[in-house]
């Protein structure tokens, strides 16, 4: 028969293993229930529920009204259809955008070189879409006394082919002639990139001059994404609009806000975004145009987020032109900061962006070196480790002296258990006599944690990780490890720091901290791999630097009792 002690471990292992197969079964269920996303041939071409008309305004006042563009350019009430007739398709090497004849509106966009996951490599992700069940769609329009765009009479445009591939770039026109007016709508794609130049040529065919403004606007639903990439147990990324003003260089507009009313904003250039986990759109303005934003909510529950440029007048026989870029595409930091200023701060990392920043800046520099992005987090832990080493080396060294002193500490618990004021005396004399100092001890554990937490901000955030592969069977750096070994391995390596901490406090207080290890395994089940696997080699580099430092404490303490 084995001892009480014994059977208690090995009935502790066996439902350890058996917690550890069931999780397995669980996640394997999970994935086997997932079904293959399979999305429509084309976006539908038009909606009822946003195509409401309503009653025009005066041409002096030009204001928008509630509806889900300005009166002027509401198109005519249509039942909503699959008329792939009324859609152009142009395929880049990173773009598939759909855009419909009727306005020339951006009905949908999908990522071909972002698969929608690692199970279906062929399917690109979704951004945007006009659906029986989703609208998220791009509009752009001429509004003013003269604008192209009326009341219920949205130009119809003609074009060459309904598919276009563009792989070295190129231009879709849309043309289309009115009564006094020839239109040319032309969307210039560029190589590799997701940014997309609208521009409109209007000839003035009339006897008078014509005044007309650009309209931008991205128009959505307030439902999430339908590709769910969030992790559990972690805060929801953010899911809104946003854009830069004179006061805020980065301003959030969320869906509450326009539930209590409109926003308004006026600035020189800028932009206006929406955002989701790891992917935006954005319409941006020309950098010397002065520019008025507004965000609300029609009365179809859609919520619009655009602005409208400076008013130009055409004279006759005149050509007016008109512009603004649309991006959509990955929160790229690099990119984004080269299309408009501030448009960088959309990949949000929270109120410790000034750690978060720096991190991911040195995250890049090493995964250029060595291809790897789990090898670069491996490689960023050494660098934080060394630069934190010195204050590390002064918590170490205290915890030290703590463990020198515990059966001091243990025999003073034991001779003043009732006398709490006679103990905390004793044990600040004792702490004064040996340089032990129980304050320092936590500072190991309390420096690392700025970094930890803008590091999970850089992990979350940053679409460069996102379906990252490191070694072996870790092939996302931003979703939970599959097999649970990376958290195992780091409540094991907590486990043992813990073990070399020095034991103070009540026995309650004890046995609290012997349930850390655990807790913090069950908490990093779910966390990204590559945030794992950084406090895994951060919790290795702090065992190797305290074992060391252990170790010259007792020499020298050896040295002195000689």
């Amino acid at each position: 028969m084995l001892p009480p002690e014994i059977q208690r471990i090995v009935l502790l292992i066996g439902l350890a293993a058996v917690g550890y197969l069931l999780i397995l079964a669980w996640t394997e269920d999970m994935e086997a229930a997932k079904t293959p996303t399979v999305y429509s041939d084309a976006p539908l071409v038009s909606q009822q529920s946003s195509m409401a008309a309503a009653e025009l305004p005066s041409v002096d006042e030009f204001k928008l009204i509630d509806s889900d563009i300005p009166a002027e350019i509401v198109a005519p009430s249509a039942q909503t259809t699959l008329d792939t007739g009324r859609l152009v398709k142009v395929e880049t090497a990173v773009l598939e955008v759909w855009v419909d004849l009727l306005g020339g509106d951006i009905a949908r966009v999908q990522l071909p070189t972002y698969p929608i996951s690692l199970d279906q490599p062929e399917t690109p992700f979704l951004l945007m879409d006009r659906s029986a069940g989703r609208t998220y769609i791009a509009q752009s329009a001429l509004i003013g006394p003269d604008g192209i765009d009326k009341t219920g009479a949205r130009p119809l445009y003609d074009v060459e082919k309904s598919t276009v591939t563009m792989n070295s770039g190129g231009e879709l026109v849309l043309t289309t002639t009115l009564e006094d007016a020839r239109v040319a709508k032309i969307f210039s794609f560029t190589p590799n990139s997701h940014l997309i130049n609208v521009r409109y040529e209007v000839v003035n065919l009339g006897d008078q001059a014509k005044n007309m403004r650009l309209l931008t606007q991205i128009k959505r639903d307030r439902l999430p994404p339908p590709t769910d990439e969030t992790v559990p147990l972690a805060p929801s990324p953010y899911l809104g609009g946003a854009l830069t003003t004179p006061d805020n260089n980065y301003e959030k507009v969320d869906f509450d806000d326009l539930d209590e009313g409109s926003f308004e904003a006026a600035t020189v250039g800028g932009w206006m975004a929406f955002l989701q986990h790891y992917f935006l759109t954005a319409w941006v303005a020309p950098a010397d145009q002065a520019t008025n934003y507004l965000a609300r909510k029609t009365s179809d529950g859609f919520y619009l987020f655009g602005f409208t440029g400076q008013n130009q007048s055409v004279p006759s026989g005149a050509t007016g032109t008109w512009q603004a870029s649309f991006y959509a595409g990955p929160k790229d930091q690099v990119v984004l900061e080269n299309i408009a200023p501030y448009l960088n701060l959309t990949v949000d990392y929270g109120f410790l962006w000034w750690i978060a920043i720096p991190l991911f800046k040195a995250l890049t520099f090493f995964h250029d070196v060595v291809g790897n992005w789990g090898l670069a987090i491996i490689l960023l832990t050494l660098l934080v480790k060394g630069l934190l080493s010195g204050f590390s080396a002064k918590g170490y060294r205290s915890m030290a002296n703590m463990r020198r002193v515990a059966p001091a500490m243990k025999r003073l618990q034991e001779r003043y258990a009732n006398d709490r004021e006679k103990l905390s005396k004793e044990m600040m004399a004792l702490y004064q006599k040996e340089g032990a100092n129980p304050l320092g001890s936590c500072l190991p554990m309390l420096l690392p944690m700025p970094v930890f937490l803008a590091l999970y901000w850089v992990l979350l955030e940053s679409v460069e990780l996102r379906q990252a592969p490191f070694i072996f069977w870790i092939n996302d750096l931003a979703s939970m490890d599959p097999y649970f070994i990376l958290p195992l391995l780091m409540g094991a390596s907590t486990y043992l720091m813990q073990a070399l901490s020095p034991q103070v406090g009540d026995p309650m207080q004890a046995r609290i901290m012997k349930l850390m290890p655990i807790m913090f395994t069950v908490l990093f089940l779910f966390f990204p791999a590559g945030l794992v696997l950084y406090w895994l080699v951060n919790n290795l580099l702090s065992l190797a630097q305290q074992t060391y430092i252990y170790r010259q404490v007792d020499q020298a303490q050896a040295a002195k009792a000689k």
